[in-house]
């Protein structure tokens, strides 16, 4: 019938409301648009701090030393919009709360360049850039967030009435197809469903006349951040396999990522290990057949968080009396999970993928859950999409939940949504969400 948007997506921004004051209106087409933020970052977070470290003849006939430093600022500001314009594709992100790690990624990353590679700079300039790109692009984020909240028509057939209840959205019902509708980002449509001949023509109208149509399914993964599997053909290019050069990539960076961090893995080793024995004597370590990648079990490995030959249920509840005080500050901080780097080093795991169950619990989802083995076509993580979203689970009902998370991570497979990951998985690490 008509093309339809495929996620991870940025909705267009909303029009200016018609009750906006016209002063609001105008902040709203000029620091809303990428454009503006754009010019107004390169004036004040390049062309500002060059003026502050000399005066303008200077800038103009420029040293060496001077072109780098402009050129290098420039370069970390776009990289640093770059970057917050890809996170905010993917669902619940909020550019503020990315603001500084994107420009502290994208301006060390050039800074490390300039400083291997010998190149003449000058740092006070890259710290007021730094600053002041931080203001600027902060402020105009934040007018952007107040003044352009997405607008959006669900149509009154099929599965969208439970839309209107999600948030980050305001949701206007579609109640006569005679006559298209004025200031939104799009309509809304379960395009499988049967509708009369009315509102097909009102669709059509829509879209010639530039009005984006959304398939529901589509926004509620956007919103949600979840992908439920109704037939296993679904999937971004109808292949059930991820990318296969990506598969690749992230195997290498796996590898490389384990490496670096393996000295500094081993002291904390020791420390761990002897904290663990101090406390009741038992294993250091505790391994666990676990199901992996393509449906292999695998023995996997983490400091042992629990009393020594206490059995139990297969997974852990919330104040679990079997876990000892040295465990439950492990558990906090994630730190019962860094002897999993030898399992990243077999190729058994990934630092970011689905979460691999034990072989019970996997058997018992397979028999309760349709597809609940797609999740095991990449390979499983360290920390995950579904950690980061839900925390740990084990009712079936919420277990439901988390592979529709897995299978988001699955469908949208990539570097920017690993980066995600990572970042949101250092806050999970300093808040403890999701701890059992």
């Amino acid at each position: 019938m008509m093309a339809l948007r495929d996620a991870p997506m940025a909705l267009p921004a909303a029009p200016a409301l018609q009750g906006d004051s016209r002063a609001a209106g105008l902040v709203s087409r000029l620091l809303g648009r990428l454009r503006y933020q754009l010019a107004g970052g390169v004036l004040v977070a390049v062309v500002f701090p060059a003026l502050m470290w000399t005066d303008l003849d200077a800038v103009l006939s420029g040293s060496g030393g001077m072109r780098n430093t402009i050129l290098g600022t420039l370069i970390a500001m776009l990289l640093s919009v770059y970057v917050i314009r890809r996170m905010i594709k993917y669902p619940d992100v909020r550019a503020l709360s990315y603001l500084l790690p994107a420009f502290v990624v994208s301006y060390g990353l050039v800074v490390g360049v300039f400083f291997f590679a010998r190149f003449d700079y000058s740092r006070f300039q890259f710290l007021a850039s730094f600053a002041l790109a931080i203001g600027w692009f902060g402020v105009a984020l934040m007018v952007e967030r107040r003044v352009r909240r997405p607008r959006l028509m669900w149509m009154p057939f099929g599965e969208t009435a439970d839309l209107s209840h999600l948030r980050r959205a305001d949701w206007i019902a579609a109640l006569r197809p005679d006559s298209l509708p004025q200031g939104v980002n799009g309509i809304v449509a379960d395009l499988r469903a049967d509708m009369s001949p009315e509102w097909e023509q009102f669709l059509a109208r829509a879209a010639l006349a530039g009005i984006p149509v959304y398939h529901a399914k589509q926004i509620r993964e956007f919103f949600t951040g979840r992908v439920q599997i109704e037939h296993l053909s679904e999937n971004t290019f109808g292949s059930l396999l991820p990318s296969s050069f990506y598969l690749r990539l992230k195997r290498v960076l796996d590898v490389a990522a384990a490496l670096a961090m393996m000295p500094s893995a081993l002291m904390i080793l020791g420390v761990v290990a002897l904290a663990i024995r101090l406390e009741d004597g038992g294993p250091v370590f505790f391994r666990q057949r676990r199901t992996g990648y393509r449906g292999h079990d695998f023995s996997m490995l983490k400091f042992r968080t629990m009393r020594h030959g206490v059995g139990g249920k297969a997974f852990t509840e919330p104040d679990d009396p079997r876990i000892t005080r040295v465990g439950r500050v492990l558990r906090r901080y994630r730190i019962d999970e860094l002897p999993q780097i030898v399992n990243v080093l077999k190729g058994e795991m990934s630092w970011i993928g689905p979460r691999p169950e034990s072989i019970e619990l996997a058997t018992r989802y397979e028999q309760a859950i349709p597809f609940y083995s797609y999740r095991h076509i990449v390979r499983p993580g360290i920390t995950g999409w579904a950690q980061v979203n839900q925390g740990n689970v084990a009712e079936v009902a919420a277990a439901t939940e988390k592979l529709h998370y897995d299978f988001y991570y699955i469908k949208y497979f990539s570097p920017w949504l690993d980066f995600l990951i990572a970042l949101r998985t250092i806050r999970t690490v300093l808040t403890g969400h999701g701890v059992r």
